[in-house]
């Protein structure tokens, strides 16, 4: 179980680069979850990723060396739910069908893992905790950031370029 949980279904397997694929995997999950309950099955999502991901990884990574195996994805699912809140949110706040929103799928994917993948300052910093805790805190970190983008770039959009 704490396998199929870590791998987000075995996403984590796939190669190359397993962690965008797990963040591909996040946002084709994400879609009908906030068809099904909006923004705040997304949030249920993001904590059940969280609490459930660092349980299974903390398992998976415990008599090994290597603390953030790439097989592990579930830590890109739960950053790129959080990147997708704002999207999610302006959605469901504007009555806008998501599909509508696509340049912020877009960005909250692309934002999502460059930080994941460069890891400035704190991202960088909760990787190196070399736990699962860290594994986890990373791409959280990098999801804060990429959802804070996402917000730059729609106000952007919608607030200086629309005028």
């Amino acid at each position: 179980m704490t396998h199929l949980i870590a791998t987000f279904f075995y996403a984590g397997h796939l190669r190359p680069a397993p962690g965008t694929w797990g963040s591909l995997a996040a946002l084709i999950v994400a879609y009908p979850l906030l068809l099904i309950g909006g923004p705040l099955l997304l949030v249920v999502g993001v904590l059940l990723a969280f609490g459930l991901g660092l349980w299974a990884t903390g398992i998976e990574t415990r008599s090994s060396d290597d603390h953030d195996p790439s097989e592990i994805v579930i830590d890109e699912v739960a950053g790129q739910w959080i990147a997708l809140l704002p999207i999610a949110f302006g959605a469901a706040n504007n009555n806008v069908p998501l599909t509508a929103l696509w340049p912020g799928w877009v960005a909250a994917f692309v934002f999502f893992r460059l930080f994941d993948i460069w890891k400035p300052g704190p991202v960088g910093w909760a990787d190196r905790r070399g736990d699962a805790m860290g594994v986890m805190l990373d791409d959280v970190i990098a999801g804060i950031f990429a959802a804070i983008v996402v917000v730059l770039l729609a106000g952007l959009y919608h607030g200086v370029l629309m005028q």
